[in-house]
């Protein structure tokens, strides 16, 4: 995974973007809204928890045959006349695409909204070798626009009010210099600019929702229609999947498309389910390659408790309960994925290079409300206090920390420091938050000072 240069890591990020009040105004709007459709579109479900059980048998089924569902879903593509490529990383799937699109003789693509491709930075690699993308996912286009990053998994720009939006359309989108900030304007000027594209470009690039092992179908799931007309008119789609996407049955297919709009959109069903097998002659586009991307997904499928994070759907339901995400926005995670699946996909996937990525154990609270609301219940807190041992640490911090294990391993050491303890009353009047040499921890845990007598010692003395 290639990460947002320039990025600071999440606590200075975090910090930056807590001082932003526009921002916290808009995603705690937005966030607030989506959560309580969600709620009441769950709650119409009697066997809602049923269909999470599962779901998460199927996606646990995937990852212990994983080798054998690719397999057979290469077979089942080959067969039906599209051709299958594997790219260990992201610099393998961008030259592929890279190729790909040259061999059709274009310079310009299409894009379907698709984490995969944000996760490799698709867009900046095929610009780089002079072919422009244009993504057609209204929130993905006004992100494109703005020159701007991601800092949603369902609504990418959902930092953006509409007066945000209709200034970045009047400067970037040709023929929108007049356009209002009403939706129903931008919406069509985005509309126009876009339905030039579409029938004028002869390459699209998608990523999948799913794909269906016994048939070789790839399935996207969209809400505006977009994604249907890149599907469907140009002449070349190239599909950039990542391996863990797979299903093995269309009837797994079905718990999934039931769980996936009312977790993501809070609606009943999906708008849009493109669902295309190979190549139709006559119909739709006429060359079809799927890219199946590891880029550290083997490695992470290793990780007995973190390789739950690759049943994610990517719904979303996450960010939209947890506090931290919702004080200071996607774009302090300095990754495609936010919130808190960002905080254990985006390190196992590209953990150990990057100050960044390493920090994202520490950006989600372990409050719980991420596994109670996850469709395939990854169990996000327990994932994080896993990936956190792992973190490099502070030497300081691991010294402490030793020292705090051998005191606290023994009863006779233990009750001695309780006794020490009270001693530090003595050293001023400012509580905790003043302890020398420990700013990191404490400048936001104060606490009174310590009690003049340890609660053991008053047991003794009153109660033994």
């Amino acid at each position: 995974m290639v990460t947002w240069l320039g990025v600071p890591p999440f606590p200075q990020a975090a910090t930056e973007a807590l001082a932003d009040d526009q921002l916290r105004a808009n995603l705690a709007h937005a966030t607030g809204h989506i959560r309580r459709k969600r709620a009441a579109a769950v709650a119409e479900v009697p066997d809602w928890e049923n269909l999470r059980e599962r779901a998460t048998a199927i996606k646990n089924q995937v990852l212990s045959n994983l080798d054998g569902y690719l397999e057979q879903l290469e077979r089942a593509v080959s067969e039906r006349g599209g051709i299958v490529h594997w790219a260990r990383d992201a610099a393998e799937a961008n030259e592929i695409v890279i190729r790909l699109t040259r061999a059709a003789g274009a310079t310009e693509v299409v894009k379907v909204k698709s984490m995969a491709t944000g996760e490799i930075e698709l867009n900046e690699a095929l610009a780089e070798a002079g072919i422009t993308a244009t993504e057609t996912d209204l929130a993905e286009l006004i992100v494109q626009l703005g020159q701007d990053r991601p800092s949603h998994i369902l609504v990418p720009a959902i930092h953006r009010n509409r007066t945000e939006i209709r200034d970045i359309f009047r400067a970037t989108m040709p023929g929108a210099a007049t356009v209002s900030d009403e939706p129903t304007d931008l919406a069509e000027a985005a509309r126009r600019h876009l339905r030039r594209k579409f029938l004028s470009t002869p390459v699209a690039v998608s990523g999948a929702n799913f794909a269906v092992a016994e048939t070789g179908s790839i399935v996207v799931v969209e809400s505006e229609g977009n994604g249907r007309m890149c599907l469907t008119l140009p002449q070349t789609l190239i599909t950039v999947m990542g391996i863990e996407k797979l299903l093995p049955s269309w009837d797994d297919l079905a718990v999934f498309l039931r769980l996936l709009p009312r977790s993501s959109t809070a609606e009943r069903m999906n708008p849009y389910t493109s669902v295309w097998t190979g190549v139709t002659p006559g119909d739709g586009p006429q060359n079809f390659h799927l890219i199946l991307l590891d880029n550290g997904r083997t490695a992470t499928l290793a990780d007995e408790v973190g390789r739950q994070a690759l049943r994610c759907i990517r719904c979303s339901a996450c960010l939209n309960v947890c506090p931290v995400y919702e004080r200071t926005g996607g774009q302090a995670y300095g990754s495609v994925y936010p919130g808190p699946i960002g905080a254990i996909l985006a390190p196992q996937l590209q953990g150990g290079h990057d100050k960044q990525i390493d920090s994202l154990p520490y950006a989600s609270s372990l409050c719980g409300a991420c596994f109670e609301v996850c469709p395939v219940r990854i169990d996000i807190p327990e994932v994080l206090t896993h990936l956190r041992a792992q973190a490099p640490k502070p030497v300081g911090e691991s010294v402490s920390m030793k020292g705090l294990g051998w005191i606290m391993s023994s009863r006779r050491r233990y009750e001695a420091a309780l006794r020490a303890g009270s001693l530090a009353r003595h050293l001023g009047q400012r509580g905790i938050n003043a302890l020398p040499g420990a700013a990191g921890w404490t400048v936001s845990r104060d606490a009174p000072l310590p009690a003049p007598q340890s609660f053991r010692d008053w047991y003794r003395e009153n109660r033994s």
